[in-house]
């Protein structure tokens, strides 16, 4: 009989639940059928898949990979994780650059005039397909950059929907126009900022992420109205492509011109023609500070503004009361090691106080021992490290691991290129742990962007604060440990233009905004900051009661002037009444308007 109690007085319950579950769900479906506007629901896209995301695939193996062909200006394109050959790209010319940016400036007329719910649909159409083919866009990724599937998910994919849903969902309102304050002078009339479209924008990117180096300029463009000439990397042209077709083809089943987006591929002393091109309204710029120099000179003769992100020499701190110091060094590893440390904010230099120091060196040494090093396609399950970009700098790395040697660091992982054993001909360095590392060292200065663990002590905070902030670099930086107030302190304090306090770069998977300082560059784009800095800000001053009161010149200040003295004495009382700090100074600043006016 209880029980039958119990369970009669249970039904309303579950008769409320019920009933508020059908009326959230009419609601939802209610949304979904009717107010969701055809103006933004995503269009399925068709893009072919290149025949090299086969398994089937093998490929001419190249005898010396590189991306240069001896008597010919074509880009050799190759996977660097095994040398297999890609294809061959054309390079663009300065005539074909003059005609990308004439198409895309004559497809932003139009563009300009659409509607954030049409932008918003072309972004989703993207979305959409991004989400339906992660696997083929990591494959691509791989096979052009080398690094693993896991890398390309989270430092490809993932970031890049993180910046069309907040795009999607923040974009309008960070564009909408803002009202501003007046004062008691200009009291009648009404203030607002518009960001409107630039033009045609100017992206040159790096190699390192080239699916998210590539969409994230083009998602903010496309959001602001402009149009987008990018000019990817030569290392990642054959991919530069196909993810350039994704952004064509939701353009184009959206009903948009497909000449918004022109991705360009030069080598670098043509690239010049397009950083310095007067119908360039703005220019962004991810890669090396040597290159930024020309390209900030190049930009200047047409009086370009640019955005520069140049790299880093990232630090974590890490404080001697950390508690899950595991958790920690696992963060640390992926940080380090991620894209084989080709990652411009990566982990390059961990900075232990000296209770800390011993226990994470102890850690990290076994964990980085284990990693293992080849192609994630074929070997999915087997590789934690991809391979590096192209051979280029291996000289130089061991050149700074001996250096470091040299002067009293003790290299106890690898430090050295590394012939693998089934890909011989592809780009591998081992995954590298070096301690004892003080800030005098060149290795503790220099942007590594390579799979080497860089680990150093200091004595306190007050150090550890100072050797973070040692280097001409100042991107991005974490800092571990309990003590709130030793972690606010750090974070205030270390000259940086972002920091994770606890966690490595998350800032960059909640879309603030990204950039640096001093070396690093200057300029942010992600947030609200990225999507104002590529538009025009215009300032609009209107009369608040059109028709009823307006500006009016008083005619002691009315050309031509009669009495000099007169107007001075307005002018000096105009200015007293509307910023008198005294109410008798005020008050002495409308008698002298109304005596002279």
């Amino acid at each position: 009989m209880d029980t039958l109690n119990g369970t009669s007085a249970q039904l309303p319950w579950l008769e409320f639940s019920i009933f508020v579950f059908s009326v959230v769900f009419v609601f939802v479906a209610f949304k979904i059928v009717v107010l969701d506007d055809d103006d933004e629901r995503p269009v399925s896209l068709k893009i072919p898949v290149p025949e090299q995301c086969s398994r089937e695939w093998t490929g001419e193996l190249l005898e010396k990979p590189t991306i240069k062909i001896s008597g010919s200006s074509a880009i050799r394109c190759y996977c660097p994780a095994d040398g297999r050959l890609l294809g061959l790209v054309n390079p663009s010319t300065p005539d074909g650059i003059d005609r990308a940016i004439a198409k895309a400036k004559d497809a932003q007329k139009e563009w300009a005039t659409t509607t954030f719910k049409q932008r918003r649909r072309v972004l989703k159409t993207m979305l959409k397909h991004i989400l339906d083919n992660q696997e083929t866009i990591a494959t691509v990724a791989c096979l052009d950059s080398g690094k693993t599937k896991i890398d390309a998910s989270l430092g490809e994919i993932l970031v890049t929907v993180e910046k069309l849903k907040w795009t999607i969902k923040h974009g309008e309102k960070s564009l909408r126009p803002e009202r501003r304050p007046t004062n008691f002078l200009m009291m009648y009339k009404y203030n607002e900022v518009r960001w409107e479209p630039l033009g045609v924008i100017a992206a040159c990117v790096s190699w390192n992420y080239p699916f998210h180096n590539l969409m994230g300029p083009l998602i903010s463009t496309l959001f602001t109205g402009s149009a987008l000439v990018v000019k990817a990397s030569e290392s990642t042209a054959w991919s530069t492509q196909y993810f350039g077709s994704i952004a064509r083809a939701a353009l184009v089943s959206c009903g948009h011109s497909a000449n918004l987006v022109q991705p360009v591929l030069c080598w670098p002393q043509t690239a010049s023609h397009l950083t310095s091109h007067p119908d360039i309204s703005h220019v962004t710029f991810i890669g090396s500070r040597p290159v930024a120099h020309h390209v900030a000179l190049s930009a200047a003769r047409s009086l370009t503004p640019l955005c520069l992100e140049l790299g880093g020499k990232d630090p974590a701190i890490l404080l001697d009361d950390v508690k899950d110091l595991k958790k920690v060094a696992s963060i640390l590893m992926r940080g380090t090691f991620q894209s084989a440390g080709q990652n411009c904010i990566g982990i390059e230099r961990i900075i232990c106080l000296p209770t800390v120091y011993p226990r994470v060196v102890t850690i990290l040494e076994s964990r980085i021992k284990a990693l293992r090093v080849g192609s994630a396609l074929d070997d999915p399950n087997d590789v934690d490290v991809g391979a590096m970009i192209s051979d280029s700098r291996f000289e130089q790395l061991e050149q700074l691991v001996t250096d470091a040697v040299n002067q009293g660091a003790r290299c106890l992982v690898g430090g050295k290129r590394l012939v693998h054993p089934r890909y011989p001909k592809g780009h591998y360095f081992q995954s590298t742990l070096l301690v004892d590392v003080t800030h005098s060292m060149r290795i503790a200065n220099e942007e590594l962007f390579a799979p080497i663990c860089v680990v150093m002590r200091a004595a306190s905070l007050d150090v550890a604060i100072s050797i973070a902030d040692a280097t001409p670099y100042a991107l991005g930086a974490s800092v571990f440990g309990t003590a709130t107030k030793d972690l606010q302190r750090a974070a205030r304090e270390i000259k940086a233009g972002m920091i994770s306090i606890n966690d490595f770069a998350v800032y960059y998977a909640v879309s603030l905004p990204f950039g640096g300082v001093k070396g690093s560059g200057y300029g942010r784009f992600g947030g609200e900051e990225g999507l104002r800095s590529i538009c025009n800000t215009k300032a609009v001053c209107q009369d608040r009661f059109p028709g009823m009161i307006s500006t009016s010149i008083p005619p002691a200040l009315d050309y031509p002037i009669e009495g000099a003295k007169r107007a001075w004495e307005v002018c000096t009382g105009v200015v007293e009444l509307g910023y008198g700090i005294e109410l008798f100074r005020r008050a002495r600043g409308l008698w002298r308007i109304v005596k002279n006016g």
